[in-house]
């Protein structure tokens, strides 16, 4: 193995994951789309979220592909059941402490179980399991439509603060 084969799985298994992860938003699986939440960190101009997001995500998969690289290098063996071995441990850090602690903590826009959307959009956070997310996904304020009032509109999963402005 060398580092352009560790290099080129990586970027294969991040366009396959990415791929699933799209796929489960756009049918509506899941409300999380992490390459979005990933660039919504960065900015909240949603096209430029999308793309950083994706970015992001890609370049993420590359530094952890070298991360298995040196993993393997280190141990003196590789292969799929070690890979696969490595990969589950990294798949449930990233489904759990990652997503659930790390992330909400860092992430300006996304919420945790203890915030409120009150001033600032947040993201539900997904420690809560799908019930409660679905819960912390509904409008927290019905919005009255006149102008100047402040609304808060729900968009993929993420809350952002509007001004209505009639005209």
């Amino acid at each position: 193995m060398n580092i352009g084969a560790a290099l080129l799985g990586g970027f294969i298994g991040t366009l396959v994951l990415t791929t699933a992860l799209t796929a489960a938003s756009e049918l509506r699986v899941t409300r999380m789309d992490i390459p979005f939440l990933l660039g919504t960190a960065w900015t909240q101009d949603r096209t430029r979220a999308r793309v950083l997001g994706y970015a992001f995500h890609f370049v993420a998969g590359l530094i952890f592909a070298l991360g298995y690289y040196a993993a393997f290098v280190g141990l003196g063996r590789a292969g799929w059941l070690l890979g696969m071995a490595i990969g589950l441990v990294h798949g449930l850090f990233a489904g759990t402490t990652l997503v659930n602690v790390l992330l909400p903590a860092v992430h300006p826009r996304m919420g945790t179980p203890y915030s409120a959307a009150n001033d600032t959009p947040l993201a539900p956070s997904p420690a809560s399991g799908p019930a409660a997310a679905a819960a912390a996904t509904a409008p927290l304020r019905k919005p009255v439509f006149a102008n100047g009032t402040k609304v808060q509109v729900k968009w993929g999963g993420l809350w952002f603060d509007a001004q209505v402005a009639n005209r």
